[in-house]
């Protein structure tokens, strides 16, 4: 498939911290008749926000940003499970090296032009024909990273680290080996997102993996599951609530190398 079958597919993630730079950005992204739909973000956690949605074809990228600075969040999307190619945008000509060293399909400096920009927009939609007509680029990490902010610190979970979910409110607490990370994303959101990766809701608070569970059993009137942490600490146990224990019960017989006891 040649530029001309693709048309104006591609749909693109224009990440800079500064608003006159990302807006200038975007203005000529969305000029490319190639281009379709151009999202912003004005710092790599939002860009991760949008990028696990999925049906990216290229990330226009910042270099100097607060947090995860552009080099970092590139680092980030090449253990994706199919990156998306990545132009570099920046004022700072001495960072070439280390953005191609990443896979970096471009290096574009400030200020902008446009032929230049062009171009890359070009060698985007020249991979974008590699894939099947109309595919997207699938952003899906195969073990996806969760960006925590704590003090204007930005620090990446991964989501094989987390042992158990615990609701708070519209907030989720990542229980990981000895530490919890309190993110703004609903438990709801993550049970249907972690679920083919293993996790299952067991109480309306509670979500686990069930690589960690160890057993079921009853006390006093309801059940409790039990996890063993990847720390080696002592097992946690939490409450099942009565509408998901079949579930619970089914997915143990069906996972394999599962130790599980039911009273």
């Amino acid at each position: 498939m040649n530029e001309t079958d693709i048309g104006a597919q591609l749909t693109v993630l224009a990440v800079d911290d500064e608003k006159p730079a990302l807006d200038e950005l975007a203005f000529l992204l969305r000029a490319q008749e190639t281009v379709a739909h151009v999202h912003t973000a004005s710092d790599a956690t939002t860009a991760l926000r949008i990028l696990r949605d999925g049906g990216i074809d290229g990330v226009f990228l910042d270099i100097n940003m607060p947090g995860l600075d552009g080099l970092e969040l590139a680092g980030i999307l090449s253990n994706f499970a199919t990156p998306p190619p990545v132009v570099f945008v920046t004022a700072h000509d001495d960072r070439a090296v280390a953005a191609f060293d990443l896979g970096a399909v471009d290096y574009l400096l400030k200020p902008l032009r446009e032929e230049r920009l062009a171009q890359a927009v070009r060698r985007i939609v020249g991979l974008a024909g590699r894939n099947q007509a109309g595919a997207k680029v699938d952003a899906a990490p195969s073990d996806e990273v969760i960006p925590v902010e704590l003090g204007g610190v930005t620090t990446l979970v991964q989501r094989s680290a987390v042992e158990w979910v615990e609701a708070d409110g519209d907030y989720a607490r990542l229980h990981t080996a000895g530490k919890s990370h309190l993110v703004r994303i609903p438990i709801s959101t993550l049970e249907s997102r972690w679920a083919e990766a293993g996790f299952l809701r067991v109480h309306r608070s509670y979500l686990v993996s069930l690589a960690l569970v160890t057993g079921i059993r009853t006390v006093g009137s309801g059940l409790v599951v039990t996890l063993r942490p990847h720390s080696g600490k002592p097992p946690v146990e939490l409450p099942v609530s009565r509408r998901h224990t079949r579930e619970l019960k089914d997915r143990l017989v069906r996972t394999p190398k599962q130790s599980w006891l039911s009273r």
